[in-house]
């Protein structure tokens, strides 16, 4: 960690921060048109931004993050494994993609644990964290959702990017907006989508395909290093309780078919 020279390198917007690092996570997944959360979506690509802070002072005191590393990895589904053309559509992942890709359980034991191990986040041996790290994703359904089983190092709550904007919003006496047919109008308890987080941090534009995992990380991150330059603490917002279960979870990931919502909709 480079250390600043002159206190003038200092940015004084540096608040104390808790964590060490931070894993920017937006997964996708398969997905059928017309279905929620009772149909049983499988992750078909985990892509991660790891971050770090470029300098922390002896009190805790950071604003200064930056990307140190990426980690992606497309994901075979196991229940469903022939991707709907409105999944491919949707996420630009391909039939090809899959295939040749690792099952969940497989990627999670084997190359992404090498990335956590060679970041020295995690103990090679035990899995045990070795730093505080914090996981990012913009909702909660990422990890909520989505990872199953949980392992041990993905089991802590998680940092929701999008709670965290809406604090810096009304830290900046900003009105929440959301979309009506008559543009932005105002509604306090909504939460802003990627690309308006984008525009309302004077970030620009949304960077790559939308619904491309990677690229949507990448912007995820994007938006939490600006809020740390503008002086936001970053430390886990929701709770994620490794117990809860959607009807259709069997032992291991297993899908139980009785209880998944059927498809009424054609692709």
């Amino acid at each position: 960690m480079q250390r600043p020279t002159t206190l003038t390198d200092i940015d004084w917007t540096a608040v104390k921060q808790p964590y060490d690092a931070y894993l920017v996570l937006d997964v996708e997944a398969t997905c059928m048109p017309g279905t929620d959360f009772n149909y049983a979506n499988e992750i078909i690509e985990w892509p991660v931004c790891l971050l770090r802070w470029k300098y922390k002072d002896e009190k805790g005191k950071a604003s200064r993050l930056e990307v140190v590393d990426e980690f992606r990895s497309f994901v075979k589904p196991s229940w469903r494994p022939q991707l709907s053309s409105f999944c491919t559509t949707l996420t630009g992942i391909t039939q090809d993609d899959v295939d040749s890709a690792p099952y969940f359980a497989t990627l999670m034991h084997t190359t992404f644990r090498d990335f956590l191990t060679r970041n020295g986040l995690i103990d090679a041996e035990t899995g045990l964290p070795l730093v505080r790290f914090c996981w990012c994703s913009d909702g909660p359904w990422d990890i909520r959702d989505f990872v199953i089983p949980l392992p041990s190092w993905l089991t802590g709550d998680v940092l929701d990017v999008r709670r965290v904007v809406a604090r810096w919003q009304e830290r900046n006496n900003i009105t929440r907006k959301s979309r009506s047919s008559n543009g932005f109008t105002a509604s306090r308890g909504t939460f802003l989508p990627i690309t308006r987080q984008l525009q309302l941090l004077g970030l620009g534009a949304f960077e790559g395909r939308q619904h491309c995992g990677i690229d949507d990380t990448r912007n995820v991150a994007r938006i939490v290093v600006e809020l740390a330059r503008q002086g936001m603490p970053l430390k886990p917002n929701t709770p994620i309780n490794p117990q809860r279960r959607w009807p259709w979870m069997g032992r291991n990931g297993k899908v139980l078919e009785e209880y998944v919502q059927p498809v009424t909709t054609s692709l």
